[in-house]
Parts: C-alpha cells; sequence; structure tokens
C-alpha cells in the first residue's frame, strides 16, 4: 500500500508540474511577442531579420523568466512521470497562449481556429488517458545505459543532420514564408532536450553529488540540455517575430510532440509494455492534433468566420 501511495503522489505531482508548466509557457510566448512588437515599432532590426535588439527590451527577459519557469516545472515533471504523459499536456499552452493573445495582441481566433484548439486539448486528453502512467526507467543509471543504445545514437544523429541541412539550405529561403522551417529545428532538437533534461531530472531526483562518479556525466548532460534550450528559444524567438501566435504555437506542439514521442519510444520503449487499446488510443488522439493544427493553418487568413 505504501508504495502505490508513492506511486500516485509522484504521477499528480508530475502532472501538476507538466501543467503549471504549460501555463507558464503559454504565457511567454504572448509576452514575448509584445515585446518583440515593441522592438518592431521602433525601427529596429527585426529578430527574423537577426537583429537583438529584444535583448535590450524588460518585457521580453521577463517573458523568457516566465519560459524559464515553465521550463524548470517540466524539467522537474519528467523525474516523476513518463516523457510521452508529460509532453502532450503541452496543449494546455494553446489554450493560454489563445485567450492572451486575443485580450494582448487584437490577434482575433476565428470559430474555426476556436474548434482547432478544442480538438488539440481533446486530443491531449485521449493521449493522457492512455499513456503509460509510470517509467521504465526510474534512476539515474538506468537513463545513462540506455543512451548508448545504438538505435538512439542512430536518432541523434539523424536529427543532427537534419538540423543542418535545413539550417543551411531551407532557412534561408523559406523561414520567413513557411511556419514549418524554424519550427522543425525547434523541435528535432527539443526532442534531444527532453532526453536530456530527464536524465538531468533524474540525476536530482536521486542526489548527484560532487563524490558520484557520474558527475561528469550528468554535468555533460546538462550542458547539452541548456544549450538544446538556447537553440530552441532562438528558433522560436524568430518564428514568433514573423508569425502569429495562434499558430505557432499549435504547429509547434504537434510537430514538438511528434518527435518527442519519438525519441521517447527509441530509448524508453515504453509501448513494449502497452495494451493494443492503448496504443490505438495514442494513434487516435495524435490524429485529431493533427487535424486541429490543418484547422488552424488552413482557415487561419479567413477574417469573416465568427
Amino acid at each position: 500500500m505504501p508504495a502505490v501511495n508513492s506511486q500516485y503522489s509522484s504521477y499528480i505531482l508530475g502532472l501538476t508540474l507538466a501543467i503549471s508548466s504549460s501555463i507558464f509557457i503559454g504565457s511567454s510566448f504572448v509576452i514575448k511577442k509584445i515585446a518583440l512588437n515593441k522592438i518592431t515599432a521602433k525601427g529596429n532590426l527585426r529578430a527574423s531579420a537577426g537583429g537583438f535588439s529584444y535583448l535590450k527590451q524588460w518585457m521580453w527577459w521577463l517573458g523568457l523568466a516566465t519560459m524559464g519557469l515553465g521550463e524548470a516545472a517540466n524539467l522537474l515533471a519528467y523525474a516523476f512521470v513518463p516523457a510521452s504523459l508529460v509532453t502532450p499536456l503541452g496543449a494546455l499552452s494553446i489554450l493560454v497562449t489563445a485567450i492572451l493573445s486575443s485580450k494582448f495582441l487584437d490577434e482575433k481566433l476565428h470559430f474555426l481556429g476556436k474548434i482547432g484548439c478544442i480538438l488539440c486539448v481533446i486530443g491531449s486528453v485521449i493521449l493522457i488517458l492512455h499513456a503509460p502512467k509510470s517509467d521504465v526507467i526510474t534512476n539515474f543509471p538506468d537513463i545513462i545505459t540506455r543512451l548508448s543504445d545504438s538505435i538512439f545514437i542512430f536518432y541523434v544523429c539523424t536529427v543532427f543532420i537534419l538540423v543542418v541541412i535545413v539550417r543551411t539550405f531551407f532557412a534561408p529561403k523559406y523561414g520567413k514564408t513557411n511556419i514549418t522551417i524554424y519550427l522543425i529545428i525547434c523541435s528535432a532538437i527539443g526532442s534531444l532536450t527532453v532526453v536530456f533534461c530527464k536524465a538531468v531530472a533524474l540525476g536530482i531526483k536521486d542526489g548527484i553529488n560532487i563524490y558520484d562518479t557520474s558527475i561528469y556525466t550528468f554535468f555533460v548532460l546538462l550542458v547539452m540540455a541548456v544549450f538544446g534550450i538556447m537553440v530552441q528559444l532562438n528558433y522560436l524567438n524568430k518564428s514568433i517575430d514573423i508569425f502569429s501566435t495562434t499558430i505557432v504555437t499549435p504547429v509547434y506542439y504537434v510537430m514538438f510532440t511528434t518527435l518527442v514521442i519519438l525519441a521517447s519510444s527509441i530509448l524508453f520503449k515504453e509501448w513494449q509494455n502497452m495494451e493494443n487499446k492503448d496504443v490505438i488510443g495514442c494513434v487516435f488522439g495524435f490524429i485529431m492534433l493533427i487535424i486541429a493544427v490543418f484547422t488552424l493553418n488552413m482557415f487561419k487568413d479567413l477574417k469573416n468566420v465568427n
């Protein structure tokens, strides 16, 4: 009974942290967009054009701090519940962003856009109901062993090659017209960042200290996680400077969730212990998310839809 109560407490704590993370991150999109709009209004070089004037804007730093709180809550959540459960809850940030954008940015969310947001939430709920509720990896040494898996290493190499190709050949030509260019970089790097954050969170949970032989590995993973977050922030910044936050948020969410689930399935192999109905539920939930994103994108320019 104590073990069951402990597992339930961990699940509730992880769930609470994940929800809090979505609220903070959803708010940060809008706060940073307001800051970027102020920079543009003053005639400074836009972030999407390589400008860094936003670093002098206090509101942008507030947005960064808000996102930092969200990322911290997200990091801790990975120590208590599976990544495939934490990540889908990011759909809540879509609602937060949509509500705040309509209030502070005058970005009108038409009827079909609202339907898209609702579908995002429903799809996420379905994923949450069918996703694994407990971790197959519960300590730092276990995840370090998993990181040396050949299939996961192949995935890491594929991600880096993909990012280099997109950044070198596609971003200069299509970055300002195609919303997926910058976001695929964010999502690909983000899928690895989640893994590194999971390892760091387990290290913190296990109480890694200076006397542990794995302390060097812990700090390497910490640096890689921080670097990954910085890359995500940079390209996410460029994206929200060009496109509407009501579109950036859901597209980023679906792309990011897809790659995180893929990375998690490769590294943690959570799907091996799932029943067929749960696998079908996860697939159905994700298909619903894809429909939601297409709804938001295909009809985003319809001004007369109420």
